[in-house]
């Protein structure tokens, strides 16, 4: 099987009914979903979940990751610190389609706090059809890359 089709995700405590939502609805449009959890209702810290799912994101095992926690923020800035990661949080479908066509970002993030599920949906279908635009975008991801080095 092929990372081409495989998405991870995860989220902390106070995103598991949106995580699952998104799950099903990414399944149910042919991608295999790579879901790392959590599943019970206690703590769980987000940084050591958005690192597992980047990894997976990093080293080819999953073509994207989209990943939750009460704001998007602190999930989205654990991943980022993953090598080959681009992660954008966002709250509205603009900012994800751009994420993807400006950015070739690999990785979503999405705070259960801040938008409804029907809104979420929408934000992973905008980020999930759009392309990387190349072209003048592609000297500039170039650039963020060599931050890593």
């Amino acid at each position: 099987m092929t990372a081409n089709n495989r998405i991870v995700l995860t989220s902390d405590h106070t995103a598991i009914p949106l995580r699952q939502a998104i799950a099903a609805h990414v399944s149910a449009q042919g991608w295999v979903v790579v879901d790392i959890g959590p599943t019970a209702p206690d703590s769980t810290p987000y940084p050591k979940q958005g690192e597992a799912a980047a990894r997976r994101v990093a080293t080819g095992d999953c073509r994207f990751g989209i990943i939750l926690c009460g704001t998007g923020q602190g999930i989205m800035m654990a991943a980022n610190k993953v090598r080959a990661i681009r992660c954008g949080v966002c709250a509205d479908t603009f900012s994800a389609r751009m994420i993807r066509q400006h950015n070739d970002a690999n990785m979503l993030s999405i705070g259960a706090r801040v938008v409804g599920e029907g809104l979420a949906l929408d934000i992973v279908d905008a980020f999930l059809t759009a392309q990387f635009d190349g072209g003048r975008h592609t000297p500039r991801v170039e650039m963020i890359t060599a931050l890593e080095a």
